[in-house]
């Protein structure tokens, strides 16, 4: 029960903010890319398309810093490798000075701390913690994933089940569920009145749908997710259960190329935006028209147009194609196979998209041309031959996170 005495201590520092007022769509923002957008541009882009709330993986200060005096209100979460400091009271009011106190002082909205992805083998301690959200009048987090429950049904998921347009309707009792959204909305629902907090706001902290690395996943099924998702939301119908405005939080907002891809190369491909900042697929956040394009990421900084390719007829070793260290003209080599080009090696569904320039990197192209640092900062995902990042732990596609909430 440490934590639950440090999510006490914690609580008891942020209450007394202010809370959210705003109704409407949020979005996650993470930060898993090789190359970033500056913070900067990525918020005019929220700005740009309505984008009114924003949670954050991580309390990263340049974001928190380019979300000065906005309108955007944002909720910060703690991250698992920091709860084990969190039961250390001193550690706790520090993490709340530097990470949130400091911010609102600044103008940063920050309505809300989310702490912490729970494990199922603390589901034990379920009904304490939402006795304490209970008691600080915050929101229970979900996170719910149709995709998942798509691709790991072996062909026994009915696929409509997983959209919102037309599915046969599975039987609940009195309730005819046409969608697995509702219907795991719901149960959480369920769960929660069976413990005394049948009227517990409950938010839908990540929902959305990917455009690559799996059969299902494409734009043509990510804009018919979206198209049946959003327009639902905006309705405030809310669930059988739950039915009123719905808080939630699309995840993602970009394309992130150094996520962990145990479950999938498909981790990669949550965004709404590309990684350049770019809409994949028409989608209307307010829910009213379907055409809708969203509006891109402006004035996005490129490298120069160049690849690294095989020359023709060498032999070699394919694993070492991938040990790439940077972008510089010399890392192009590999012992003599390898040469750049000006013309693009795509084909067909291959693509070697070229990246965009390093946060904070010089705008001119001949940088690239040279061994300096801010080219060798790290590889390029998406264009030449990349280094495979490491893998990481898939969250469960019901996940539960607790919030304090500011008022």
């Amino acid at each position: 029960m440490d934590i639950m005495v440090s999510l006490l201590f914690v609580g008891a520092l942020v209450l007394n903010l202010f809370g959210s007022n705003v109704q409407g769509l949020g979005v996650n923002w993470d930060t898993n890319a090789s190359r970033q957008l500056p913070p900067d541009t990525v918020v005019q882009m929220l700005k740009d398309n309505g984008i009114k709330k924003v949670k954050l993986f991580d309390a990263d200060p340049n974001i928190l810093d380019a979300l000065e005096d906005t309108d955007i209100e944002v909720m910060v979460v703690v991250k698992n490798v920091e709860l084990d400091a969190m039961t250390n009271k001193q550690n706790a009011e520090k993490w709340v000075k530097d990470n949130v106190v400091k911010y609102v002082e600044n103008e940063v909205k920050i309505t809300s701390v989310a702490v912490g992805l729970f494990r199922p083998d603390v589901s034990d301690q379920v009904e304490d913690i939402a006795d304490f959200l209970a008691k600080n009048n915050a929101p229970f987090i979900i996170s719910i994933y149709p995709f998942f429950s798509l691709d790991m049904g072996d062909g026994g998921f009915p696929v409509d089940y997983a959209f919102f347009d037309g599915a046969d309707g599975i039987q609940d009792g009195n309730i005819v569920y046409t969608n697995v959204f509702d219907a795991s909305y719901d149960t959480c629902v369920s769960a929660l009145k069976q413990i005394g907090h049948g009227n517990m706001t409950i938010v839908s902290g990540e929902i959305g749908w990917l455009t690559d690395g799996n059969k299902w996943a494409n734009c043509s099924l990510a804009s018919r997710f979206y198209n049946g998702f959003l327009p639902r939301m905006a309705a405030n119908k809310g669930t059988p259960l739950y039915p009123r405005y719905i808080e939630g939080y699309l995840f993602g907002l970009l394309d992130e190329d150094t996520k962990g891809i145990l479950p999938g190369d498909f981790e990669r491909h949550w965004g709404i935006f590309d990684y350049a900042g770019q809409p994949k697929f028409n989608m209307s956040l307010g829910g009213k028209d379907n055409n809708k394009t969203l509006v891109g990421a402006k004035d996005v900084k490129f490298q120069p147009k160049k690849w690294c390719i095989l020359k023709p007829h060498e032999t070699h070793d394919e694993t070492k194609l991938n040990e790439m260290p940077n972008e510089s003209k010399s890392s192009c080599d590999f012992g003599g196979l390898a040469t750049e080009v000006d013309e693009d090696p795509s084909k067909d569904q291959c693509k070697f998209n070229i990246q965009i320039k390093a946060y904070g990197q010089s705008g001119s192209d001949s940088d690239s041309d040279s061994d300096s640092d801010s080219d060798s900062e790290s590889p390029s995902p998406s264009s030449h031959f990349t280094v495979v990042p490491p893998v990481a732990l898939i969250s469960l596609s019901l996940s539960v996170m607790t919030s304090l909430f500011f008022f």
